[in-house]
């Protein structure tokens, strides 16, 4: 009986933990808050950029920033304007690119974005430079190291989530937070899984054409992103990604609601 009980009160606390992404409607695990999750996400990030040589006076290095707050201002609009503007309680937007020859970028919960130089050739230009804003943006607005994280929770037995676990064990905490995220070293890469990159691919599609990016441009970077790694070991940026024939495919389904936004963006 008391086992019946427990399963129970397991069973409602993570039906009750669940929560919707923005825009594609999925339901996700959400034992985590970002009380919990932003502390340690702007640790991690100040860390990054504590040992690492940041390239601020530079067209990339503006390129990205002006990218990153477009990209931002564009999302924030039509988050606020639909509803979700609960989604980005506790968000500080920073954007910075770092010298190092690696081909990543990646966005922490809150909005703290990195760029790496090694990704800069890909991009080629700015709106090259959108398609990579706008999926790791995506990353961050669908919540996804977050329900990583919760995951990592409940496979610990932690259903009272982060808060219960910092109070009984917070070196573990910090371990499920690391293997949420793929941060190591002065990296910092975040590695998701397949689903959760082909939400970010759909997401972060809408989110470029929102600030005026073409979209129609994310399949060409996409194509170049795998040429890059042809004959070599695939870049780190693709390392749990789709295949680029999936990505692509799933893409152009999704590119007539981006026009949508798109056009519409060009006529403000």
């Amino acid at each position: 009986m008391l086992k019946k009980i427990s399963f129970l009160f397991a069973l409602g606390l993570l039906l009750y933990s669940c929560s919707r992404v923005p825009l594609s409607g999925r339901n996700q695990l959400s034992l985590v808050g970002n009380q919990e999750l932003l502390p340690l996400a702007y640790e991690q990030y100040d860390q990054v950029l504590a040992e690492s040589n940041l390239v601020t006076n530079t067209s990339q290095g503006q390129m990205v920033v002006r990218v990153g707050r477009r990209i931002a201002d564009a999302v924030e609009s039509y988050l606020k304007e639909n509803g979700y503007e609960d989604e980005l309680k506790g968000f500080a937007w920073d954007f910075h690119l770092i010298q190092e020859d690696i081909v990543n970028a990646w966005c922490m919960p809150g909005g703290k974005v990195a760029f790496y130089t090694g990704i800069m050739p890909i991009c080629e230009d700015e709106t090259g430079v959108a398609v990579v804003m706008g999926h790791e943006v995506a990353h961050a607005i669908a919540h996804h190291g977050r329900e990583r994280m919760s995951n990592g929770l409940l496979l610990n037995g932690l259903l009272g989530g982060a808060q219960a676990a910092m109070g009984q064990n917070p070196t573990l905490t910090q371990n499920l937070f690391l293997q949420a995220f793929g941060v190591g070293g002065q990296l910092g890469m975040l590695k998701f899984s397949r689903r959760h990159e082909l939400e970010a691919d759909q997401l972060g599609l809408n989110f470029m054409a929102l600030a005026g990016y073409d979209p129609r441009a994310a399949p060409d970077f996409w194509e170049r992103m795998n040429n890059a790694g042809s004959g070599e070991r695939p870049p780190e940026f693709l390392s749990t990604h789709p295949g680029p024939n999936r990505r692509i495919e799933q893409l152009n389904k999704q590119m007539p609601t981006a026009m949508e936004y798109y056009e519409k963006s060009q006529k403000r």
